[in-house]
């Protein structure tokens, strides 16, 4: 039986759940907002149904919606999952948001507009007004397949915008499987290796790495390992095995032993700012009895592993683009197309053998400056401070 009318409500005031019967209630909150609950059991759990706020939702309406929800319950339907699907947001709905949600910590334009028209021209037209629960792999394999030996960056960085969208939707309780993902890795050829080396990306992205680390879930020791590594440019092992004995916190240096170095020479490594400063961060994590700066942070007092930082950029994403080596060569190639630095400097800066003898004691006396202001160039680059950057001094005689 009933027990509200359409005058009663307007003059209740009390905060709480006001019954009407049949599993119908008015909600009033301490604010004295007014919304409709339906309260129902959907295989053996009790549900609640939001119905609307009132008056946009009148009496009569909320008591019409109780009806058809169990009608649909007796018929062995779920009003809520009925609700989610009509939700549901289409591809594009869903890209527009993803989209939003990255565009803030994306700092390069050119990858900004890139990002939205690689996907304006390759996957809308197939996908775009589909409901991002009713995609599958073959609706992902029509994106791809055409420009997959064609176009193989394109290719890889649709996939790869695809993939983030779906995640997207994962995380909301859209869909339960990314049908970009290794799901379909069978049916894509695997793409002819035109080099041998590491993987390296462009260095324009690396700033999308730092980034990602930064605010990743990540232990702080790997976070801040991997981006002490790329603004030093130095060797998995150099990093991971950095030491506070061969730091120089008041001349900003890192020299790491010849016993560590591939080449079996002492190395000496300016630090930039932003590298003092992940030091400064990275004492709080200093163990006992531990020299180490980054240390495990699964086995006390103990170097991480050779995989921690690759895990932690395949877990990003990133894997596919970059191996941890690879940021040497992002460094190598910035430093030669965007500075006027030396080529000895640049070389020096990755601990590589430069000329005579005679050319290297030269170096020893001279570089260690000109290699400090190209990391910190290097430091700057990577925040986006472009206009920080000052040409690297050449010093005579």
């Amino acid at each position: 039986m009933s027990k509200l009318t359409a005058a009663g409500i307007r003059s209740l005031k009390t905060p709480g759940m006001h019954g009407d019967g049949a599993g119908l209630y008015l909600k009033i909150s301490r604010t004295g907002a007014r919304s409709w609950i339906q309260r129902v059991v959907i295989s053996g759990k009790r549900r609640d149904i939001g119905l609307g706020r009132f008056p946009d939702v009148g009496l009569a309406q909320a008591r019409e919606s109780v009806t058809n929800n169990r009608r649909l319950i007796a018929a062995g339907g779920d009003p809520l999952a009925e609700k989610r699907r009509v939700a549901t947001p289409t591809f594009r709905e869903a890209a527009e948001r993803t989209f939003e949600a990255n565009k803030p910590r994306w700092r390069n334009g050119k990858h900004t507009v890139g990002w939205w028209q690689s996907l304006e021209r390759h996957a809308f037209p197939i996908i775009g007004d589909m409901p991002i629960d009713r995609i599958g792999r073959e609706d992902v394999l029509r994106i791809l397949t055409p420009i997959w030996h064609v176009r193989m960056e394109t290719a890889r960085r649709v996939r790869q915008r695809i993939r983030t969208i779906l995640k997207w939707a994962m995380a909301h309780g859209y869909i339960e499987i990314n049908v970009a993902g290794e799901t379909i890795d069978g049916a894509l050829p695997p793409m002819p290796r035109v080099k041998s080396h590491f993987r390296a990306m462009p260095h324009c992205e690396v700033h999308e790495v730092i980034d990602a680390v930064r605010q990743s879930r990540a232990s702080l020791a790997s976070k801040w390992c991997l981006e002490f590594l790329i603004l030093t440019a130095a060797r998995s092992g150099e990093a991971r095995g950095a030491c506070w004995s061969e730091m120089d916190m008041g001349a900003a240096t890192w020299t790491v032993p010849a016993e560590r170095m591939k080449a079996k020479v002492e190395h000496r490594v300016p630090l930039s700012p932003r590298a003092m400063a992940i030091l400064a961060e990275a004492k709080s994590i200093q163990h006992i009895g531990s020299d180490l700066v980054f240390p495990s942070p699964l086995r006390t007092g103990k170097p991480m592993s050779d995989m921690t930082l690759t895990k932690l950029l395949r877990d990003l994403e990133f894997g596919d683009r970059t191996t941890v080596h690879g940021f040497r060569s992002s460094f190598r190639d910035w430093a030669g197309e965007c500075t006027n630095a030396p080529h000895a400097v640049m070389e020096l800066c990755l601990a590589h053998a430069v000329g005579s003898a005679v050319e290297a004691a030269y170096a020893r006396s001279t570089l260690l400056e000109k290699r400090r202001a190209l990391m910190e160039q290097w430091a700057a680059y990577l925040e986006g401070e472009e206009g920080r950057v000052v040409p690297i001094a050449r010093h005579h005689g």
